[in-house]
């Protein structure tokens, strides 16, 4: 799994001209499901998302959880963060979970968000999806709870 969480002031995700998701306050999460991924590395992930501290309290300073300031969850998915581009100048996806298993490892990241009281929105999965997005920081985290081949975290 591989996710790019930014924080954010609204985001939203339009598919042919219809808005499949919106939130104000919160996080867009981008979500890459790879070969392998565990279904309790998710979990723990969405449960850690909830409590991670990256809004700022009265001193400026990243003191303050999802959950603390009400804020919401827009997740989309998002193969291509699973490509390989070590090699040629087309990535490979071989990495990338097939379409059914991903699209319920998806739906069960955005359930236990919920289970931990953060509101969720989502894209359509297998979709040509529109993102657009207010950053509020900037502020951008790369989460990967397994380490990858070769040493990499």
């Amino acid at each position: 799994m591989k996710a790019v969480v930014q924080r954010v002031t609204r985001a939203s995700v339009t598919v042919e001209g219809e808005t499949v998701g919106a939130i104000g306050l919160g996080v867009l999460v981008l979500l890459g499901i790879e070969k392998g991924d565990l279904e309790a590395d998710l979990d723990a992930t969405a449960e850690r998302l909830a409590q991670f501290r990256m809004f700022t309290d009265e001193s400026g300073r990243m003191n303050r959880s999802l959950a603390d300031v009400g804020g919401a969850a827009l997740v989309v998915s998002q193969f291509t963060l699973c490509a390989d581009l070590r090699k040629g100048r087309r990535p490979s996806f071989d990495g990338a979970e097939e379409p059914g298993r991903a699209r319920e490892l998806v739906e069960r990241f955005r359930a236990a968000l919920e289970r931990a009281g953060i509101a969720t929105q989502g894209g359509r999965f297998g979709a040509s999806m529109q993102v657009e997005l207010l950053n509020d920081g900037p502020v951008t985290f790369v989460i990967e709870p397994r380490p990858r081949p070769g040493g990499q975290p």
